[in-house]
């Protein structure tokens, strides 16, 4: 995936441990990602206000705002970026709550870098197929532009 066709994914990874989104951020950055890091629901949602993130990884647990009420504004105030929810802990009810609240997907910390590239990718292909949906509809809705 190195650059030419493809735009660099901007990632928000949200971890309230930052040793372990330090160290997330310098494994993903390896790979070609633009990474930035947001340590608690609060500190994602200004930071997403001036990163445009195509894809949020976020923690679910966290001190504070949880990872599914973080989900749940995230959702509300940029409905297109998606968002890939990790946990530590094994909670089906929080990984279905998460895919009704509008997460890509739930993955199990520590998650398998290799695993996690492709739901990024995957995350970063369907918001930028949503865009061009709404792109195509604005153009027939108004034909002018």
């Amino acid at each position: 995936m190195s650059g030419s066709t493809m735009d660099t994914i901007k990632v928000l990874l949200v971890d309230d441990e930052a040793d372990f989104a330090a160290a997330m951020q310098r494994r993903l950055e390896r790979r070609g990602l633009a990474v930035r890091t947001a340590h608690s629901g609060e500190e994602c949602l200004s930071t997403l206000r001036e990163f445009d993130a195509d894809v949020v990884v976020l923690d679910v647990k966290m001190p504070g705002m949880d990872g599914l009420h973080t989900l749940r504004a995230i959702k509300h105030e940029h409905p297109l970026v998606e968002v890939i929810m990790l946990s530590g802990h094994a909670c089906m009810d929080t990984a279905v709550a998460g895919m009704e609240h509008g997460a890509f997907h739930y993955l199990m910390k520590p998650a398998d870098l290799d695993e996690l590239m492709y739901k990024v990718e995957d995350a970063y292909k369907r918001k930028s197929l949503q865009e061009q949906k709404i792109r195509a509809m604005e153009e027939r809705a108004d034909p002018a532009s």
